[in-house]
Protein backbone atom coordinates (compact mmCIF):
# COMPACT_ATOMS: atom_id res chain seq x y z
CA UNK A 1 0.00 0.00 0.00
CA UNK A 2 1.78 2.89 0.79
CA UNK A 3 5.88 2.65 1.49
CA UNK A 4 7.75 5.04 3.41
CA UNK A 5 9.99 7.04 1.32
CA UNK A 6 13.55 5.74 1.31
CA UNK A 7 16.23 8.79 2.36
CA UNK A 8 18.05 10.45 -0.67
CA UNK A 9 21.49 8.73 1.78
CA UNK A 10 20.30 5.46 2.17
CA UNK A 11 21.11 2.90 -1.08
CA UNK A 12 23.37 -0.37 -1.62
CA UNK A 13 26.81 1.74 -1.62
CA UNK A 14 28.70 0.86 2.05
CA UNK A 15 29.51 4.31 4.09
CA UNK A 16 33.09 4.12 4.13
CA UNK A 17 34.30 5.19 7.52
CA UNK A 18 35.61 8.79 8.30
CA UNK A 19 38.76 8.36 10.55
CA UNK A 20 41.44 11.37 10.21
CA UNK A 21 44.48 12.38 12.07
CA UNK A 22 43.89 15.93 14.13
CA UNK A 23 46.42 17.76 11.64
CA UNK A 24 44.43 16.55 8.02
CA UNK A 25 41.35 17.62 9.99
CA UNK A 26 42.92 21.23 10.50
CA UNK A 27 44.06 20.80 6.70
CA UNK A 28 40.60 19.75 5.81
CA UNK A 29 38.45 23.12 7.75
CA UNK A 30 42.05 25.27 5.91
CA UNK A 31 41.03 23.60 2.62
CA UNK A 32 37.17 24.63 3.03
CA UNK A 33 38.26 28.47 4.22
CA UNK A 34 40.03 28.92 0.86
CA UNK A 35 43.56 27.55 0.72
CA UNK A 36 43.43 26.12 -2.51
CA UNK A 37 46.74 24.14 -2.25
CA UNK A 38 45.64 22.54 0.89
CA UNK A 39 42.43 21.39 -1.42
CA UNK A 40 44.82 19.71 -4.14
CA UNK A 41 46.96 17.79 -1.99
CA UNK A 42 43.61 15.98 -0.42
CA UNK A 43 42.41 15.81 -4.40
CA UNK A 44 45.76 14.29 -5.21
CA UNK A 45 46.13 12.17 -2.14
CA UNK A 46 44.70 8.58 -2.00
CA UNK A 47 44.04 7.89 1.70
CA UNK A 48 42.16 11.86 1.73
CA UNK A 49 40.08 12.42 -1.60
CA UNK A 50 37.04 12.16 -0.53
CA UNK A 51 37.90 15.77 1.77
CA UNK A 52 39.20 17.39 -1.42
CA UNK A 53 36.19 16.33 -3.18
CA UNK A 54 34.21 17.66 -0.14
CA UNK A 55 35.56 21.23 -0.26
CA UNK A 56 34.14 21.23 -3.77
CA UNK A 57 30.97 19.73 -2.88
CA UNK A 58 30.40 22.52 -0.17
CA UNK A 59 31.16 24.86 -3.31
CA UNK A 60 28.03 23.70 -4.83
CA UNK A 61 29.88 21.61 -7.35
CA UNK A 62 27.47 19.10 -8.50
CA UNK A 63 29.97 16.23 -9.86
CA UNK A 64 31.52 16.54 -6.59
CA UNK A 65 28.39 16.36 -4.79
CA UNK A 66 27.75 12.96 -7.14
CA UNK A 67 30.73 11.86 -6.20
CA UNK A 68 30.60 11.44 -3.20
CA UNK A 69 27.02 9.94 -3.00
CA UNK A 70 28.29 7.30 -5.42
CA UNK A 71 31.40 6.17 -3.46
CA UNK A 72 30.52 5.70 0.20
CA UNK A 73 30.77 9.17 1.44
CA UNK A 74 26.98 10.22 1.73
CA UNK A 75 27.38 11.19 5.46
CA UNK A 76 29.52 13.54 4.26
CA UNK A 77 27.13 14.66 1.75
CA UNK A 78 24.47 14.49 4.25
CA UNK A 79 26.41 16.84 6.47
CA UNK A 80 26.65 19.32 3.66
CA UNK A 81 22.83 19.10 2.52
CA UNK A 82 22.25 19.94 6.49
CA UNK A 83 24.48 22.56 6.97
CA UNK A 84 22.29 24.12 3.37
CA UNK A 85 18.98 23.83 6.11
CA UNK A 86 17.84 20.33 5.12
CA UNK A 87 15.40 18.76 7.81
CA UNK A 88 15.91 15.21 5.84
CA UNK A 89 20.19 15.18 6.24
CA UNK A 90 20.50 16.38 9.27
CA UNK A 91 17.34 13.47 10.87
CA UNK A 92 19.59 11.03 8.67
CA UNK A 93 22.37 11.70 10.47
CA UNK A 94 20.84 11.84 14.21
CA UNK A 95 19.62 8.55 13.33
CA UNK A 96 22.53 6.71 11.67
CA UNK A 97 24.84 7.89 14.62
CA UNK A 98 26.88 10.52 13.27
CA UNK A 99 26.78 13.10 15.93
CA UNK A 100 29.33 14.80 15.18
CA UNK A 101 28.54 15.54 11.58
CA UNK A 102 25.24 16.54 12.61
CA UNK A 103 26.49 18.89 15.00
CA UNK A 104 28.91 20.09 12.13
CA UNK A 105 26.05 20.56 9.49
CA UNK A 106 23.95 22.19 12.34
CA UNK A 107 26.95 24.81 13.36
CA UNK A 108 27.68 25.23 9.97
CA UNK A 109 23.56 26.54 9.48
CA UNK A 110 24.47 29.20 12.35
CA UNK A 111 23.27 26.93 14.99
CA UNK A 112 25.74 28.16 17.99
CA UNK A 113 24.37 25.75 20.57
CA UNK A 114 25.63 22.64 18.05
CA UNK A 115 28.78 24.54 17.64
CA UNK A 116 29.03 24.85 21.70
CA UNK A 117 28.34 21.13 21.39
CA UNK A 118 31.68 20.36 19.72
CA UNK A 119 33.58 22.39 21.64
CA UNK A 120 32.18 20.93 24.97
CA UNK A 121 32.33 17.48 24.10
CA UNK A 122 36.42 17.69 22.46
CA UNK A 123 35.90 18.14 19.01
CA UNK A 124 37.37 21.59 18.26
CA UNK A 125 38.34 20.67 14.98
CA UNK A 126 34.64 19.53 13.44
CA UNK A 127 33.84 22.97 15.30
CA UNK A 128 36.42 24.85 13.31
CA UNK A 129 35.56 23.04 10.56
CA UNK A 130 31.80 23.75 10.86
CA UNK A 131 33.07 27.61 11.33
CA UNK A 132 34.56 27.48 8.02
CA UNK A 133 31.47 25.99 6.36
CA UNK A 134 29.50 28.90 7.69
CA UNK A 135 31.61 31.30 6.27
CA UNK A 136 31.54 29.93 2.84
CA UNK A 137 27.67 29.38 2.41
CA UNK A 138 27.83 33.48 4.05
CA UNK A 139 29.90 33.99 1.26
CA UNK A 140 27.67 32.04 -1.48
CA UNK A 141 24.38 33.47 -0.37
CA UNK A 142 25.97 37.13 -0.72
CA UNK A 143 27.40 36.21 -4.29
CA UNK A 144 23.75 35.04 -5.26
CA UNK A 145 21.89 37.88 -4.00
CA UNK A 146 24.28 40.90 -5.39
CA UNK A 147 22.57 42.29 -7.82
CA UNK A 148 25.16 43.42 -10.44
CA UNK A 149 25.61 39.72 -10.65
CA UNK A 150 22.54 38.56 -11.56
CA UNK A 151 22.57 36.17 -14.00
CA UNK A 152 25.97 35.23 -14.49
CA UNK A 153 26.08 32.06 -13.15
Amino acid sequence: MFRKKKSNYEGVIQLKPLKYPTKILVGWGEAIGGNTDLRDWFLASEDYKELGICVHAIMLKQDARNWLMENGYAHLMAMINGAEGSKEAIHWLDKSGFQVLKHVALSGDRDDKAFEWLVQNGYPEFAMISQHIRRVKDEIEDEHNDIHKFGRD
